[in-house]
């Protein structure tokens, strides 16, 4: 005698912006690592869905790829990461926090960026970055301590962590802490004659 069947119990199905955001999730780490080769069928599979349930969710692979890089280059996890570091801790040690996940940005995207290529640039804005809120509001709490204002000051971590870490910048990245070190005491040596 067969054993009974059983009923194959499909995952409840997600609301179509879940599905969007866990598809993305899913495929940035081999958009990263394949770039343009990669085939909907592995983006497919490295989402855990049918190459169907992708074309239901995206038009095509161009589309797929779009919304990966928009939601790489998307501030709000960032500005939220920033706002999570903890306000009690020392001022430099929530500026290494900071850096570190600025210097974690700044790999991410380019490591997206350099493999998709031009296709990665496509209708992103051009021009400066815009200011980060949450970084801006990190160091307004020591404003007292600062020779610049905020914003200028968050400008500035920003540019010293991006000229330190990038790839094409620079040949051994700096350390969060050499960064912070640099910002927050400059290049020269003891107290300042002038």
């Amino acid at each position: 005698m067969a054993p009974p069947a059983t009923s194959v119990r499909r995952a409840t199905p997600l609301p179509a912006g879940e599905r969007r955001a866990a598809i993305i999730r899913d495929v940035l780490p081999m958009l990263v690592e394949r770039g343009l080769t990669v085939t909907t069928r592995e983006l497919a599979a490295a989402a855990g869905v049918s190459e169907g349930t992708l074309f239901n969710v995206f038009a095509d692979k161009e589309a797929l790829i779009a919304a990966a890089v928009d939601a790489a280059i998307d501030p709000e996890p960032f500005e939220r990461a920033i706002g999570d570091i903890d306000p009690s801790a020392p001022f430099a040690d929530r500026l290494v926090a900071a850096t570190e996940l600025i210097q974690r940005r700044i790999v991410d995207v380019w490591r997206l960026v350099s493999q998709l290529g031009a296709h990665g640039h496509r209708d992103h804005r051009r021009g400066p970055l815009p200011d980060s809120p949450a970084l801006i509001a990190l160091l307004d709490v020591e404003r007292d301590r600062l020779r610049r204002s905020p914003a200028d000051a968050a400008r500035l971590l920003r540019a010293m962590t991006l000229s330190l870490t990038h790839p094409l910048m620079t040949a051994e990245p700096s350390t969060s802490r050499e960064i912070v070190d640099l910002f927050l005491h400059g290049v020269v040596a003891g107290r300042s004659e002038s």
